[in-house]
């Protein structure tokens, strides 16, 4: 009995001294972060505080922000502008998903999702009809010698045989031109096209930019397999289990060759999806290879972002850079990551116009951070039914004055 106390005791003393030890480590490591929050005069002038000792949570934060706060990374996006030629709206045809833009032979490139007739929704016969804009999509190019007047020249990837990963639709394509071969990253879905469908990532490759195309067998990348589904109703809300970010599904596939790696950035859509404070539960995720047809490791830090929507990413002083629009609560931002991975939020931006953004890869990407914004395609919702490709422009944003007043 006498024994039993002594060890009692001797846990509970364990136990307060590593509790003990814990407070005092959380109040070091508080102690360093408020450290790192250096008060001059200047910045208190900056950034208008009222009293240095008396510092609102918005202040601290403001105070831990980069003291150089610098606007290179801010950026104002112009009203979408129509194109001409073979891209212009057509009723009755989706043409949506630009992937970038690359310059080959001294002509511009682009691929897109393409297709026909108007959405039913998942009210009407999935099996039979067309669910959204989307669904039921061929992988198509076109081409321009100034960028405005566009060609299309035909198809590249066409949806897969019956009973194929990818037989019903082939859609939201994105372009990597790596030792003068192509490749097209794409989603996939299998039919039938109902409510808890889970997509794919695929992947055609060939020696030009025309064609012809040669499509992988199987997917590249596939969402997590640890989300458990609750009842049998097609209802995409009802979960056991939510399982990962990307449990659901894997879109907007873009690869970027990276530190003689291969980076898969997509987004992921998660079981059971809910609505939080920054909107839709969006968020994105990698996947790394050593070869361009993989097999490509989905990243242990994933989800590498808290928001976003369609993939936007270039290589940026050897790093990689991300817009990110739509959802959550880190949407309208433009961040950076040094190894492609940890990202940081460089700018808040007011809006972005441009949605599905296919940016000019011809572009100087190192000349400053946003250079590669300056131009590029994206797309319109014409009506519910259909959409078309439309173009982009973007500035930096350096100052701000009324009518009539001289700018600094």
């Amino acid at each position: 009995m006498k024994k039993n106390i002594i060890k009692l005791l001797s846990i509970a003393c364990l136990f307060i001294f590593t509790a003990c030890s814990e407070t005092k480590k959380t109040e070091k490591e508080t102690d360093k972060v408020e450290e790192k929050i250096v008060v001059t005069d200047e910045l208190i002038d900056e950034l208008g505080i009222t009293n240095r000792d008396s510092l609102s949570a918005a202040s601290k934060r403001a105070l831990q922000w980069s003291q150089d706060l610098g606007n290179e990374w801010f950026i104002q996006f112009s009203d979408l502008k129509p194109l001409k030629g073979d891209l212009t709206y057509e009723e009755g045809v989706v043409r949506r998903d630009p992937s970038a833009v690359i310059k080959e032979n001294g002509k511009y490139y682009v691929w897109y999702s393409k297709s026909l007739g108007p959405s039913q929704g998942f009210g009407g016969d999935v099996a039979n009809e067309k669910v959204f804009p989307w669904d039921r999509c061929d992988i198509w190019y076109a081409t321009s010698e100034d960028g405005e007047t566009w060609k299309e020249e035909g198809l590249a990837v066409a949806r897969g045989e019956k009973g194929t990963y990818d037989d019903r639709s082939v859609f939201t394509v994105e372009i990597m031109k790596f030792e003068d071969k192509y490749y097209l990253c794409y989603q996939t879905v299998k039919s039938p096209y109902n409510v808890r469908v889970k997509n794919q990532v695929g992947l055609a490759w060939s020696d030009s930019p025309n064609g012809p195309w040669t499509k992988s067998e199987e997917p590249i990348l596939s969402p997590a397999d640890n989300g458990v589904w609750k009842g049998e109703e097609q209802n995409r809300f009802l979960v056991e289990k939510k399982g990962d970010f990307d449990s659901h599904k894997v879109h907007d596939p873009c690869i970027i060759p990276y530190k003689g790696k291969f980076y898969l950035y997509y987004k992921g859509e998660q079981m059971g999806e809910k609505i939080t404070f920054g909107g839709r539960q969006i968020r994105h995720g990698v996947a790394i290879a050593d070869n361009p047809l993989g097999p490509y490791v989905k990243s242990p830090y994933n989800p590498i972002s808290n928001s976003g929507h369609e993939i936007c990413v270039w290589p940026y002083n050897d790093g990689i850079a991300a817009l990110i629009t739509t959802d959550g609560p880190e949407k309208n931002t433009i961040q950076w990551a040094p190894d492609g991975i940890n990202f940081e939020i460089m700018s808040v931006i007011p809006g972005v116009s441009a949605h599905a953004i296919g940016l000019d890869r011809s572009a100087d990407n190192e000349k400053e951070p946003t250079e590669i914004l300056r131009w590029g395609l994206s797309h319109i919702y014409n009506n519910s039914d259909y959409q078309s490709i439309m173009s982009f422009t973007s500035e930096r944003k350096t100052t701000h004055a009324a009518k009539g007043e001289k700018a600094k």
